[in-house]
């Protein structure tokens, strides 16, 4: 029978430079500097959010049944055998375990070295569990979650004392349908496992499962034509089949397009799409058959809520005659937007390029995320000059504190506003 050696966590104490710096950063000194940026920040964020860094890691594990739930309901599932054969055999052989959570930071899958599986029980690294950085602080998991991009954490860069004996490197999985967080994938074990290739490992695969996932899609897609363009072919005016992440697989009487901005909850009948107006939509194997309506002469949507209210996920509501659908804004097109909620009569190229850059040449930027701004938005936006359409009433939902104003932006015209009177 094979014997495995034994494995325990690093004794003796952490990396001492790393260990001052965080010492003095608990303790308010902010001289000793921070090992590495990303570190920098997220002890930043545990200072601010109270996390205790000597409390050991725990987290009330969720129930077999909605563990199960979540895999069922998850792509995650689908590029579980690459990961696996990816990452699994190698991190048994480097005495580490490989960790997949949800975009919650929840614990689905884990595999490994069957002792370092048993010492993860000590620090609550097992199936259930929450490994955000609000629960455990600093950690390849939650600063991945936090961050969106692959993060390594070693020893005592983690900010929970309990975790200095660990090391681990995570990354961020995107599902490419909708660019949407899917999960994390991450590698961890005792500190003495630590290998700076780690990071680049756990990276290659990440991107690889979304390859994956990107293949399957095409598959979908190609499916979706073949049922969808006999039955365009006997149809007259615009219509397009598209999948239900609004993904173009077939179009019949008008232009093509990548993707159809689809609303969060759609059902077959009528429906307002920003970009086609009135439409007739109707189910199909894998997706949605849209009519565009003979009578384009419907009343525009009246009304634009833009919320900012949040530190994240930013977005605008808006109103149309028959219903309302949300718009998921990236932190430009948030700034964009307010920029032109203050200057309802409208801004230049140039102007907004000021607001945002405070520099009036920076145009062709402004021109480019204006255009992909309009892709959802079309039926609000107007140009010569950029503008909210005439008769759109424009609320703006603002954070609790003016401070607080897409606090990571700084775009003169949400600087100004921070500290001014400037408020829509």
């Amino acid at each position: 029978m094979e014997t495995r050696p034994a494995v325990r966590p690093a004794v003796g104490g952490p990396d001492r430079p790393v260990h001052r710096a965080r010492e003095a950063r608990l303790g308010g000194d902010r001289r000793v500097p921070a090992p590495r940026a990303e570190i920098d920040a997220s002890w930043e964020r545990m200072l601010r959010s109270g996390v205790d860094p000597e409390k050991s890691p725990e987290s009330e594990l969720l129930e077999a049944d909605e563990i199960e739930h979540r895999r069922r309901s998850t792509v995650l599932g689908e590029v579980m055998p690459l990961l696996r054969e990816g990452l699994a055999s190698i991190a048994d052989a480097a005495q580490q375990i490989l960790v997949v959570t949800d975009p919650e930071g929840r614990v689905l899958w884990r595999q490994g070295h069957p002792a370092v599986m048993r010492l993860a029980k000590d620090i609550c690294l097992e199936e259930g569990a929450a490994w955000s950085e609000t629960t455990t602080g600093t950690n390849a998991i939650g600063t991945s979650l936090a961050t969106r991009t692959p993060v390594q954490v070693h020893s005592a860069e983690h900010f929970v004392r309990a975790l200095h004996g660990w090391t681990c490197a995570a990354a961020p999985m995107r599902d490419p349908r909708d660019g949407r967080l899917i999960g994390i994938v991450d590698i961890s074990g005792p500190a003495s496992t630590f290998h700076p290739a780690t990071l680049a490992l756990v990276g290659s695969v990440a991107a690889l499962a979304e390859s994956e996932l990107r293949a399957r899609h095409l598959v979908a897609i190609e499916r979706l034509r073949s049922v969808a363009a006999p039955l365009l072919c006997r149809l007259e005016g615009g219509a397009m089949a598209v999948d239900t992440h609004g993904w173009l697989a077939a179009v019949s009487g008008m232009p093509p397009v990548d993707r159809l901005p689809l609303p969060k909850s759609l059902r077959p009948g009528p429906v307002w799409l920003a970009s086609l107006g009135m439409c007739q939509v109707e189910p199909l194997p894998g997706g949605w058959l849209v009519r565009v309506a003979e009578d384009r002469d419907e009343p525009s949507p009246r009304r634009v809520v833009l919320d900012l209210s949040r530190d994240r996920g930013f977005s605008a509501h808006v109103v149309g005659p028959v219903g309302t659908w949300t718009v998921r804004l990236s932190p430009r097109h948030a700034e964009l937007l307010y920029a032109l909620a203050l200057h309802r009569q409208g801004r230049t190229a140039s102007e907004l390029a000021q607001d945002l850059f405070g520099d009036p040449t920076r145009t062709v930027t402004v021109r480019a995320e204006i255009s992909r701004l309009r892709r959802s938005m079309a039926e609000v936006l107007s140009h010569r000059p950029y503008r909210f359409g005439e008769g759109v009433e424009v609320e703006v939902v603002h954070p609790d504190q003016p401070a607080d104003l897409l606090p990571r932006s700084t775009a003169p015209v949400v600087v100004r506003a921070r500290t001014s009177a400037e408020r829509v």
